[in-house]
């Protein structure tokens, strides 16, 4: 095969792959006006679209109201969340070299769970509004977990196996003192506590947004200047070695980057499972391993489903939002299976 043949095939493929990503971010746009125009006051599409144009100060205020102060910092927030999770599950995944790593399965948002039951059951010590309390402390024990899981590695060299088994010991640590917490709760703290768990985007508000899309932009640029060595880690770490990667050093920013972003997506929302693990095989199964495609639409794929969920939980119960945690978690499995079906024909 010629070289100008070989370029011109490279070329089709990357132009296949930008419609893939191209197509996605329609998917999404199309989902975020569904999820506007549905809720448990009812609002057609026409009103939607006279309310976007309004502005938040338009002249029927029950609409901006409903529109700008409930209804869009929640589907924005559902967009991000699932594009932290997106994002950081490809790339825990790409540094671990393993199918079924992710921020939840690797405890991630258990910690995260277990920060925000502490700060439910004792936030009333600290002179804080609870709405800053919860968040910070969800997000804080999502650091501490990040650090006890390298601190393993790093005691028991920072190979991929180690820091799976870490991440496995440490959602068991944190599953059981969370459920103790849950055991030693008073009737309605231990409710609150329980729809925190479920992971619900009713708690987004526009500075829950604001917090969310700062820690997304300010991790892109750091995604960005490792894409070529995380699609060089999918060789493995002896060819990457080879291709002068700094495995290690590569694998310790970006354990650190997953942690940020999935502190930031689950502290205000509650734990949400399955995108983290789902987008990515998802991603990787439209575009291959490049990253350059891979990561962006791991990114709108993880967004795509968290925003499809809570659309359908609006409509099957339009009075009462089922919270989208439980619609992934039990959406996940067909969805995944489907994945591991698809990839099955191909030979992996």
């Amino acid at each position: 095969m010629s070289a100008e043949t070989m370029r011109g095939a490279y070329r089709r493929a990357s132009a296949r792959r930008v419609a893939m990503i191209v197509a996605a971010v329609l998917v999404l746009a199309l989902l975020m006006m569904l999820d506007l125009t549905t809720g448990p006051s009812g609002m057609p599409l026409p009103v939607v679209l006279k309310g976007l144009a309004d502005g938040p100060h338009g002249a029927s205020r029950g609409v901006a109201t409903i529109l700008w102060d409930l209804r869009m910092p929640q589907t924005l927030m559902g967009a991000l969340v699932g594009a932290c999770l997106g994002l950081a599950g490809l790339q825990m995944q790409t540094i671990l070299g393993n199918p079924l790593a992710s921020p939840f399965t690797l405890g991630f948002s258990a910690a995260a769970g277990f920060g925000a039951a502490l700060a439910i059951m004792f936030g009333g010590l600290v002179p804080l509004p609870s709405y800053l309390v919860i968040p910070a402390s969800a997000f804080a024990m999502t650091l501490v977990a990040c650090g006890l899981v390298y601190l393993v590695a790093r005691l028991r060299s920072a190979s991929p196996e180690i820091l799976v088994l870490g991440g496995i010991a440490v959602l068991f640590f944190f599953q059981s003192v969370q459920s103790l917490l849950q055991f030693l709760a008073s009737p309605e703290v231990l409710q609150q506590i329980v729809f925190w768990l479920f992971g619900s985007l009713l708690k987004a508000t526009w500075t829950s947004v604001t917090v969310c899309a700062v820690i997304l932009a300010g991790s892109l640029p750091f995604v960005l200047r490792d894409i070529w060595a995380l699609t060089t880690l999918r060789l493995g770490d002896a060819g990457a070695l080879s291709l002068g990667v700094p495995v290690e050093a590569v694998r310790r920013r970006t354990f650190l980057l997953v942690a940020v972003l999935t502190a930031g997506a689950v502290s205000f929302v509650g734990t949400i499972g399955f995108i983290g693990l789902i987008a990515p095989h998802a991603a990787r199964t439209l575009v291959g391993e490049d990253h350059r495609f891979a990561l962006p639409l791991a990114a709108v794929t993880g967004a795509v489903i968290l925003i499809g969920a809570s659309v359908f939980g609006k409509l099957i119960s339009p009075g009462a939002v089922i919270p989208v945690g439980i619609i992934t978690a039990v959406a996940g499995v067909p969805i995944l299976f489907a994945i591991i079906t698809r990839r099955g024909r191909k030979g992996g």
